[in-house]
């Protein structure tokens, strides 16, 4: 999952910033836009309104087996990596928002991950007690995800799907809520 840059960022873009898979980023610089593309993967975008911080994460798989040393490729391990570099900055726990990106069904062959990250994601945050303010979860088309972590804004966009389920009966993703814009 890789996305160029493009020629001409859109107004009001500032400097871009890519989270690819098993990283996160967090800013709180007015001109940041962190951007991404998820199929299966979920995003998680978390902004503390009164500080004016964010910052996002890109996970693979749910939750880690303790063997496994690629920690970074999970949802357990990037959700406490976000939260905890966010209170380090000067957010607080309580003034946290969350939205939340991607879990997509993006290959019909394959087990429905996306499903589990989605389903993952919005368990971790019930858990710990962080308001969800808007999602894009599900489905089978992939997204394009801009994200101003000082502001807290969202935009998405759908791409077309790939090798997924037939044509005919493509599966559009839960509704958008909160403050999301489409591009």
């Amino acid at each position: 999952m890789s996305l160029r840059q493009p020629r001409h960022p859109p107004p009001g873009a500032g400097r871009m910033v890519h989270v690819p898979q098993g990283r996160f980023e967090l800013s709180d610089a007015p001109d940041a836009v962190m951007v991404t593309v998820l199929g299966s993967c979920v995003s998680a975008c978390l902004h503390d309104p009164v500080r004016r911080i964010g910052g996002i994460n890109h996970f693979l798989l749910p939750e880690a087996d303790p063997s496994d040393r690629r920690v970074v490729h999970y949802g357990s391990w990037a959700m406490e990596a976000l939260i905890n570099a966010l209170l380090h900055r000067g957010a607080r726990k309580e003034r946290l928002e969350a939205k939340l990106f991607g879990g997509a069904r993006v290959l019909a062959r394959v087990s429905d991950i996306g499903r589990a990250n989605a389903a993952f994601a919005e368990a971790f945050l019930r858990h710990e007690g962080i308001a969800c303010t808007a999602r894009s979860l599900g489905g089978t088309a992939a997204r394009k995800l801009r994200y101003w972590p000082a502001s807290g804004r969202a935009q998405v966009m759908l791409l077309p799907p790939a090798a997924l389920l037939p044509p005919e009966r493509p599966a559009l993703p839960r509704a958008l809520g909160g403050d999301v814009d489409l591009f």
